[in-house]
């Protein structure tokens, strides 16, 4: 199992990009006989219970046993509980989701609440395609369990609902947010006398600075170079705006090849045309990668915000890693240089036949409290996208610096989803694309013409549904 998809909090948590061949076949209209309604655990709604839960329903949660563990989600039980002493909670969890829990999705009579993560997690193009999934817009207006004169969305970081609806419904909660960005030791910048670069001419300048003192500038992920798809199209938005992203996550033709991603492109070939990558980087995995960072063999590396909990077995003291947004590529550009890309992962969903959907429900709102949120960050160590849940809470050094990047990008974040919903493109065809790239074996318009193609391809497959992302 690829450990980043273990840990991966983006976006979009590795969704599958088309159906398994059978995957949930007869799912849809397989759900059990009419008798199963019957079964279904309702509640009378009030101002105490808003979500209409039966008080005595029991409820079952299945969590995916991987990064995080499944300490805080017995935590989240033990307070669901506490509000509803009557309930008895079966927990359950498992590496393996998409085995252990497909037949009982075909044979309607799935869990109540589901963490479908992992590189074993159900499709989600096959679970939305075959209406398997129960709308959340109910918990949205629900209003927050301990955050007074809210609503839970009025409670939720930007992007947080985007990421998990598909055709304007809310049907997945991606727990977790994840700041995406480009990393660096703040004590090497110091004991160098180095400083971050907010253009991209200051980037290169200092790239030149970085290899004649003896260290590569940059390394990466080679075995999985989408990563450095990442900072190539967060520096396409901030230069051409969010428009940029739309196009690409509703699969428009020549999306690939717009003006800003031709810029972007061109700029960051420059760091392989230049020799800026360090030695190797093609052959090495993301641990190796980061290793390498961490040894300072590197100094800079784009990865997510699960970076700190991931190396920290490795990390040097006093290594103080920092997250910083992509450089500007100019004062023309539409996005400030604090903007970054913040997305919500890890994602949970109750099915649509689960027998206590409002306690399913009720359990998300129970999630995300401000203490439940708490309580998992200070469990796991990650973000939630519970907004200012982070208060009052003890950080690692490179957590908190995720946290002020957030605050100074503030409304001028964004987010791509094309990930989430066409996997394939960017687990396969982007990620061939950007290996080529950036091993220096194509240029910049091959780069973008095999992007743009593989794009085409899905956009063409007609046992893919397809998803339109508004402006």
């Amino acid at each position: 199992m690829d450990r980043r998809d273990i840990l991966r909090r983006s976006a979009a948590a590795g969704l599958l990009a088309t159906p398994a061949a059978g995957l949930l076949a007869g799912c849809a209209s397989s759900g059990g006989d009419d008798s199963a309604d019957a079964e279904v655990y309702k509640g009378t709604k009030s101002a105490q219970n808003p979500l209409g839960v039966a008080e005595d329903a029991p409820l079952e949660v299945v969590i995916f046993n991987g990064g995080f563990g499944e300490d805080y989600a017995k935590a989240h039980e033990a307070m669901y509980t506490a509000k509803h002493p009557k309930a008895k909670i079966k927990h359950s969890a498992t590496a393996e989701i998409s085995k252990t829990l497909q037949p009982r999705f075909v044979d309607g009579t799935p869990p109540d609440v589901v963490n479908n993560s992992g590189a074993g997690q159900i499709d989600f193009n096959g679970l939305v395609s075959q209406n398997a999934l129960a709308d959340l817009g109910e918990l949205l207006a629900a209003p927050s369990l301990d955050i007074p004169g809210k609503t839970v969305k009025d409670t939720l970081l930007p992007g947080a609902v985007e990421v998990g609806s598909y055709d304007g419904k809310f049907l997945v909660m991606n727990y977790t947010y994840t700041v995406y960005g480009i990393w660096h030791s703040t004590k090497l910048f110091a004991d160098r006398g180095w400083e971050y670069a907010k253009t991209w001419d200051e980037h290169i300048a200092l790239c030149k600075k970085i290899k004649a003192a003896g260290i590569a500038p940059w390394t990466y992920a080679g075995k999985h170079p989408r990563y450095m798809s990442w900072p190539v199209i967060s520096t396409a938005i901030k230069f051409g705006g969010t428009s940029v992203a739309t196009a690409i996550d509703n699969l428009e033709p020549n999306a690939w090849k717009s003006d800003a991603m031709k810029a972007a492109a061109d700029a960051w070939h420059q760091i392989v045309k230049d020799k800026f990558i360090l030695d190797g980087t093609p052959g090495l995995d993301h641990v190796q990668s980061q290793t390498a960072w961490c040894q300072g063999k590197a100094a800079f590396i784009s990865c997510g915000s699960w970076l700190e909990s991931e190396q920290k077995a490795v990390t040097p003291a006093g290594f103080n890693m920092t997250v910083a947004p992509t450089p500007s590529l100019g004062s023309g550009d539409k996005l400030p240089f604090e903007a970054v890309r913040g997305t919500a992962g890890e994602p949970f969903m109750v099915p649509a036949k689960a027998k206590n959907l409002a306690g399913g429900l009720e359990y998300f709102r129970t999630m995300l409290s401000k203490q439940g949120a708490q309580d998992f960050t200070k469990k796991v160590a990650s973000l939630t996208v519970v907004a200012g849940a982070t208060e009052g809470v003890e950080l690692p050094y490179g957590l908190t610096t995720v946290v002020k990047a957030l605050e100074a990008s503030g409304a001028n974040g964004f987010n791509w989803v094309y990930n989430n919903y066409y996997r394939k493109l960017e687990r396969n065809l982007v990620d061939a694309a950007c290996g080529e790239f950036f091993s220096g074996r194509i240029g910049p318009a091959e780069f973008l013409a095999q992007c743009q193609k593989g794009a085409d391809s899905i956009a063409a497959d007609t046992s893919i549904k397809k998803y339109k992302r508004s402006a």
